[in-house]
């Protein structure tokens, strides 16, 4: 049943109307009496809210007006889980309905297939509901399945409990429950294609913020570390971002970037957040340093980004780059954004 306050009738509306504007533009008005069950005065009455607030864009004349959809365009669709293939989504029931920059719809179809795939393949759920909404500025893309939720999956797979560490370990990259089937690139980049990414699963959530435009500049400097944020009350994963229309990323360069010659696609460098691990604590103890160091063998370089972190151990120092440095020299640790304490314990390591 429509809802029968005006406001909350094309509130309602904003979910479909992208699609409806599309297939029946020189016939919205009687289609949307018909879906709602309106009087014409009613429906007369929702186009003109929905036109007045960038949903619509009305051309032609007085007796034959034609609609086309606004600014302002969303479509959001619930699906079962089973059987679902991710790309057919995406060509069939969004992409027709968005106008955006190429580079822009590339990484769109990029992210879109890669996080509906993870809710297909890893959530153990039955539902997933996803929305793209346009605005004159920005995309954004949620995801949200019913499933087991994404921390509690790596707590079943790799035995790390606590959701801090599970997302420490997913920002290093190649992390996935079933690596016969899966690389673990698809949560990693589809993070740096984004200026905003939020992770909301088992009553925790972090977010990862790109705002840095050029590229080589943020990787130069350091990544923006994950932190932890304000939680979503939601059964299952869900995941958000949001990209800029006018953003200067490209598909290319953003997978280019984490290729330590950045001239292949080859996942081969990476970037470790240590605030993320850290929290509040100081990192300390040679347990840490081996936390940090795990699954690193499966780089060429990685990036110790010490943001936000003011004092480091001589243990956590020593360990990760003396012990570790010397049992596996073909991985390059490069610290970056250290305080000068850190800088300094790191340069006494050896000496």
């Amino acid at each position: 049943m429509a809802p029968t306050r005006p406001a909350a009738l094309a509130s309602a509306a904003t979910t479909w109307i992208t699609t409806a504007a599309t297939t029946h533009g020189e016939d919205l008005l009687p289609h949307l009496m018909q879906r709602l069950d309106l009087s014409r005065r009613r429906a007369q009455d929702l186009l003109r809210r929905l036109v007045a607030s960038q949903w619509l864009y009305r051309s032609g004349t007085v007796r034959r007006p034609v609609y086309r959809p606004g600014a302002l365009r969303q479509v959001v669709q619930h699906y079962p889980l089973q059987g679902l293939q991710e790309d057919q989504p995406w060509r069939r029931d969004f992409a027709p309905y968005f106008d955006l920059p190429a580079e822009v719809r590339r990484m769109a179809q990029h992210a879109f297939t890669e996080l509906l795939n993870n809710a297909v393949d890893h959530s153990g759920g039955s539902r997933v509901t996803v929305s793209l909404r346009q605005t004159p500025l920005h995309l954004q893309l949620l995801v949200s399945d019913d499933g087991c939720g994404l921390f509690e999956r790596i707590a079943q797979s790799f035995a790390i409990d606590d959701p801090r560490l599970a997302m420490f370990e997913l920002s290093k990259g190649k992390l996935s429950s079933q690596p016969e089937r899966h690389s673990g690139h698809g949560l990693f980049f589809a993070a740096r294609l984004a200026d905003i990414f939020d992770v909301h699963a088992n009553g925790s959530a972090f977010q990862h913020r790109s705002w840095q435009p050029d590229l080589a500049l943020a990787l130069a400097t350091g990544s923006p570390a994950w932190r932890a944020t304000r939680v979503a009350p939601h059964r299952g994963t869900s995941v958000y971002l949001a990209m800029a229309l006018d953003t200067p990323r490209t598909l290319d360069e953003v997978l280019r970037a984490y290729s330590a010659d950045t001239a292949g696609y080859r996942f081969d460098r990476t970037q470790v957040p240590l605030k993320l691990l850290s929290g509040s604590d100081l990192l300390m103890s040679r347990a840490d340093a081996r936390r940090v160091a795990s699954r690193l063998t499966m780089f060429g370089q990685a990036e110790i980004d010490f943001s936000g972190v003011d004092a480091i151990g001589h243990g956590f120092a020593d360990e990760l780059f003396r012990v570790f440095q010397r049992e596996h020299p073909g991985v390059q640790l490069l610290p970056k954004k250290m305080a000068p304490a850190v800088g300094a314990m790191v340069g006494s390591i050896g000496a």
